[in-house]
């Protein structure tokens, strides 16, 4: 048995040995077919392609590599406090309430219940000074949290309180600070834009808390657009091993430059399955660089709502396959208003630069500096047309995200309104800010101020009243609301005085604003 199991392994060991001699040489490829190797080129030599032999090869081994970046690389952890759902009292409206959190009608409000949450990621040290860089979502808070604290770990074990410097959510970088009296190991940014398919790379980071772990693979794609929207919608595509806890870890290319910032995977498992997606080094350095400086992102806007150029869309308009991407909506007052683009357009340049999938207009108008006044190339009616743009200022992401929120025939979602348990648990609503910008998607006055109603709970009293989403609460109890604190406030007076009812003025769009009585839940 044992005899017959070495000679079964034979044939498995040639084949790697075959295997590396091709990644080494190039050159035994012949042995596959056991034609002399002069004969094979020679009967092919009119067609055959210049082979390409790699000046070094594949590596031998990364060991020598990994032994001088890893002291770089860190553990992230952050020690959170997120605040929960509070259960409802089951006795709630029965004799019995009072026995389980006081006298009904007293109406006072219970605190918060908290509970105390971690997250865990990588990250890479910049400088000798100790600016470590990392992704946003390893130290931003999870759902109603608050980060209390964040610790670098070294590979050695040791453990750095960290100061939180600057953030960007759009980018999905973040940049921390640590300090000791010696200096660190750090690690420089590369060149991302010389990165091609086929290049070696290795990742290290914190895969599932396991600490630092090394994988290696290739570059499977540069500037990937994995269709999720955003200004910053272009990866690089590598099959390293990244999991979870991974993320805000640095990809090397072979001579130890940070290439990539790890930050996505693609799995319907929620384990690699070779399809990872690092932020290039091009778009994340000058980012983390004002980042460090404590400095603000700004970034272009148009004010359009886009869609990419598919088969089909080609097809209709006679136009080339991912070729430019067609507007949706043209926001009023902005940028892409001012300059006269309209829905039906098919957005092709901008500032001489054409838009691909590779290279979508978010991205392009993302960084254009804010005021700047660019050329852009569109088709309208069939005919091409050339308009000129000054760049508006890139809303953040809860702007856009409020902006968003009042579609009118979007669907409610109560999870998605604003932050107060308070005016939710005993109103039944969600509300936020009145924005201009809001207002304009309202068709009100850009100087009203109040809040609007983001959902509404159908089985309160005001879903039973006919409150709904887009409403605007002007007043409550005869007190105007421009803050979401100061409803808070009016709602906590009411049940202190044992009112069962708020007294809200309302707004509602095509319509005279009116009282409406709202019980207290």
């Amino acid at each position: 048995m044992i005899k017959r199991n070495l000679k079964d392994v034979k044939p498995v060991r040639y084949a790697y040995g075959l295997t590396s001699a091709l990644l080494v040489g190039g050159a035994a490829i012949s042995l596959v077919t056991g034609q002399p190797a002069g004969a094979q080129v020679a009967r092919n030599a009119d067609n055959m392609i210049n082979r390409v032999v790699p000046v070094d090869g594949a590596p031998a081994s990364f060991a020598d590599l990994t032994e001088q970046l890893q002291p770089a690389v860190v553990n992230i952890s952050t020690r959170q406090r997120v605040e929960v759902q509070q259960q409802q009292n089951p006795f709630a409206g029965t004799p019995f309430e009072g026995l389980f959190g006081g006298r009904r009608g007293q109406g006072q409000p219970q605190q918060p219940q908290t509970r105390e949450a971690q997250s865990l990621g990588s990250g890479f040290i910049i400088s000798a000074d100790g600016f470590v860089v990392t992704n946003n979502h390893v130290v931003s808070p999870t759902g109603r949290g608050t980060v209390e604290e964040i610790t670098v770990t070294m590979p050695d074990g040791t453990e750095y309180p960290a100061e939180l410097v600057g953030n960007d959510a759009s980018s999905d970088l973040a940049v921390l600070k640590i300090q000791r009296g010696t200096p660190f190991p750090f690690v420089n940014f590369g060149d991302s834009s010389q990165a091609r398919v086929g290049d070696w790379v290795i990742a290290i980071g914190n895969p599932f808390g396991l600490g630092g772990t090394v994988t290696s693979g290739i570059v499977s794609a540069v500037y990937r657009a994995t269709n999720t929207g955003g200004a910053y919608d272009r990866y690089i595509q590598t099959d390293a091993s990244i999991n979870r806890g991974n993320s805000g870890g640095p990809l090397f290319d072979m001579q130890g430059n940070v290439i990539g910032i790890n930050n996505a995977i693609f799995s319907p498992s929620g384990g690699s399955v070779g399809i990872g997606f690092a932020i290039p080094a091009e778009i994340a350095a000058p980012i983390v660089d004002r980042l460090a400086q404590g400095l603000e992102i700004e970034r272009g806007y148009l004010g359009v709502r886009i869609q990419p150029v598919d088969d089909d869309l080609a097809a209709s308009l006679g136009l080339p396959r991912n070729q430019g991407e067609l507007v949706q909506s043209v926001e009023p007052g902005a940028a892409a208003a001012d300059a006269g683009l309209r829905a039906g357009d098919i957005v092709v340049s901008v500032n001489g630069q054409d838009v691909t999938p590779e290279q979508t207009l978010s991205f392009l108008v993302a960084n254009i500096e804010p005021g700047t006044r660019v050329p852009i190339v569109l088709l309208r009616d069939g005919e091409r047309r050339r308009v000129t743009a000054t760049i508006g200022r890139r809303p953040s992401d809860e702007e856009l995200r409020q902006q968003q929120m009042f579609d009118p025939d979007a669907e409610e979602d109560m999870e998605d309104g604003d932050e107060s348990g308070v005016i939710a648990e005993q109103l039944g609503l969600q509300v936020i800010d009145l924005t201009p910008r809001i207002a304009r998607q309202l068709g009100v006055d850009t100087d009203l101020r109040g809040l609007v109603i983001g959902a509404v709970n159908p089985n309160s009293d005001a879903g039973r009243k006919g409150l709904r989403r887009g409403d605007i609460i002007l007043s409550a109890n005869y007190n105007e609301v421009t803050t979401i604190a100061a409803l808070e406030a009016i709602v906590a007076e009411a049940e202190r005085a044992n009112r069962d009812a708020v007294l809200l003025r309302i707004q509602r769009r095509g319509s005279p604003a009116q009282y409406v009585a709202v019980r207290l839940n």
